[in-house]
C-alpha cells in the first residue's frame, strides 16, 4: 500500500506568500502554519526569502513548533548570464543553509529571467545555454556540499518552460527535477510525459491545477500571468484539467518516494475571515489526494 499521503506538504504561496513586488497581502506565518496543519499537511516549503525565520536554528524550531518538517524551498536565480551572479549565489547559499539545518532534502531552483514578472519569454541561444549549464553546476555543488539535492523547476516565464527547453535540459546535464504539473501544463507541455522522460531525476513534485480555458488566455497573451493568478487561474487539485491523478499513479507505481507539494498560487488583499480563504482550497485539494491514494 502506498504511503503517498504521508508525503504531502504545503507551500506558503498557496496562502498568498510570494516575494514578487506588489504580489499581494502576506498572511502571518503563524496562521499559515496552523492552517497547513488543520488542512492535514505535515510539512512545508520555505516560501519567499524572509517569510519564515532566516536564522537556520530559529527556522528549525519554528517549523517543529507546529509539528511540521521542512521539505524544500523555491529559490530563483538567473543562470544564463554572469552579471550580478554574486547576489544570486549568496541568496542560494543562505537558503541552502536554512534548508539543510531544517532537515530538508531539496533546494528547488527556479531558473528565472532578468525581466520583471513572468510575462516575457526567454529563448536562450547556444552561448547562453553554455553559461546556464556552467552556473547550474555551480549551484548543484552548493547544495551537494550541504547534503542536499538540486531540483530544477521549469516555470512559466522563466528560462526553462517549453518542451524544447525541458528536453535540452534533460539531455545536457544530470540535474534533478521539480515537476510542477501546473506550470508545465500552462506552457503547453505534458507533465506526465516529463515525469516519464525524467525518470529517477524527479526529486520533487508541485501539485498545481488549472483549467485549459484559463491557460489559453495566458498563453495567447490575452491575460498576463499575475492578473490571471489574481483572477483565480489556479484551482484546487482535481478541479482543473491537469492529469494530477495520472501523474501520481505513475510515480507511485515506479516507486517514487519524494514529496508532493500542494501549490495553488493566489494573491490576497487582506486577511481572510477565520476558516475561510486558502484553507478551504487546501482542504479540497487534500480530499482529492485522499481519493487518488485510495486507488493506488
Amino acid at each position: 500500500m502506498s504511503d503517498m499521503l504521508s508525503r504531502v506538504a504545503g507551500a506558503p504561496i498557496t496562502w498568498g506568500a510570494d516575494a514578487s513586488a506588489g504580489w499581494g497581502y502576506l498572511m502571518d506565518p503563524a496562521r499559515v502554519m496552523s492552517e497547513m496543519r488543520e488542512a492535514g499537511l505535515s510539512a512545508t516549503e520555505l516560501g519567499p526569502d524572509g517569510f519564515l525565520p532566516s536564522d537556520p536554528q530559529e527556522l528549525k524550531d519554528f517549523v517543529a513548533g507546529y509539528d511540521m518538517s521542512m521539505v524544500g524551498g523555491f529559490v530563483p536565480a538567473i543562470l544564463y548570464r554572469d552579471q550580478d551572479m554574486d547576489a544570486d549565489v549568496q541568496y542560494f547559499e543562505r537558503a541552502s543553509d536554512q534548508l539543510a539545518a531544517a532537515g530538508a532534502s531539496n533546494v528547488v531552483l527556479g531558473p528565472r529571467s532578468h525581466y520583471d514578472g513572468y510575462d516575457t519569454e526567454i529563448d536562450m541561444d547556444d552561448d547562453q545555454w553554455a553559461v546556464f549549464l556552467r552556473n547550474l553546476r555551480r549551484f548543484q555543488d552548493i547544495t551537494e556540499e550541504r547534503g542536499l539535492q538540486t531540483a530544477l523547476h521549469p516555470h512559466w516565464g522563466m528560462a526553462i518552460s517549453r518542451q524544447n527547453q525541458v528536453d535540452r535540459l534533460l539531455n545536457s546535464c544530470d540535474v534533478g527535477m521539480c515537476v510542477d504539473a501546473g506550470h508545465l501544463f500552462l506552457s503547453g507541455v505534458d507533465p506526465l510525459q516529463v515525469v516519464k522522460d525524467a525518470g529517477d531525476r524527479v526529486l520533487h513534485v508541485h501539485i498545481k491545477d488549472l483549467t485549459n480555458e484559463m491557460a489559453e488566455k495566458v498563453r495567447s497573451g490575452e491575460v498576463p500571468f499575475r492578473q490571471a493568478t489574481i483572477d483565480g487561474m489556479f484551482v484546487p487539485a482535481g478541479s482543473g484539467d491537469v492529469d494530477l491523478a495520472g501523474i501520481i499513479r505513475y510515480l507511485e507505481g515506479r516507486g517514487y518516494q519524494g514529496w508532493y507539494v500542494l501549490e495553488q498560487d493566489c494573491s490576497l488583499t487582506e486577511d481572510p475571515a477565520p476558516g475561510t480563504g486558502p484553507i478551504e482550497d487546501a482542504k479540497a485539494s487534500v480530499e482529492f489526494l485522499k481519493k487518488v491514494a485510495a486507488t493506488l
